[in-house]
C-alpha cells in the first residue's frame, strides 16, 4: 500500500475530508513524526477510549502534528483523561509535548 493510500485511510479514520489540503497536512505530520505509520496503528483505540470522556484525536491546526485533547470541564473527566493517554503513551512508548495551560497533547514520535 502507497504512502498516500496510508494518508487516505488514516484521513477517513480520523473523520477528516479527503482533499489535497487534509492530505498535505497529513503527509507534513506524517513526515515530522518519528515512526508516524507504527503510531497510527494505535491511535483509533486511543480515540474509542478517550470518547467517553470527551477527549479527542485530531490534526492540530496550529502545528504539523497530531493532537490529543480533552474539551471537558468536568475534573473526573479530565483526570480519566490523563490516565488514559499517558497509560497508552507508556504501552506505545510514544512522546508526547503536553501543552501549556491546556488539556492537550502533541504526538512527537516513538521513543527511541
Amino acid at each position: 500500500m502507497s504512502i498516500k493510500a496510508n494518508i487516505e485511510n488514516l484521513l477517513v479514520q480520523l473523520k477528516y475530508p479527503v482533499n489535497d489540503a487534509t492530505k498535505n497536512q497529513l503527509e507534513n505530520i506524517a513526515n515530522q513524526t518519528n515512526d508516524f505509520f507504527t503510531i497510527a496503528n494505535n491511535l483509533f483505540n486511543l480515540r474509542d477510549d478517550l470518547a467517553p470522556v470527551n477527549g479527542l484525536v485530531a490534526l492540530s491546526n496550529s502545528v504539523d502534528r497530531i493532537k490529543i485533547k480533552s474539551i471537558s470541564n468536568n475534573p473526573l473527566e479530565v483526570e480519566k483523561f490523563e490516565e488514559i493517554v499517558n497509560k497508552w503513551a507508556n504501552k506505545y512508548k510514544i512522546n508526547l509535548e503536553k501543552v501549556q495551560g491546556k488539556n492537550t497533547y502533541y504526538i512527537i514520535g516513538k521513543n527511541s
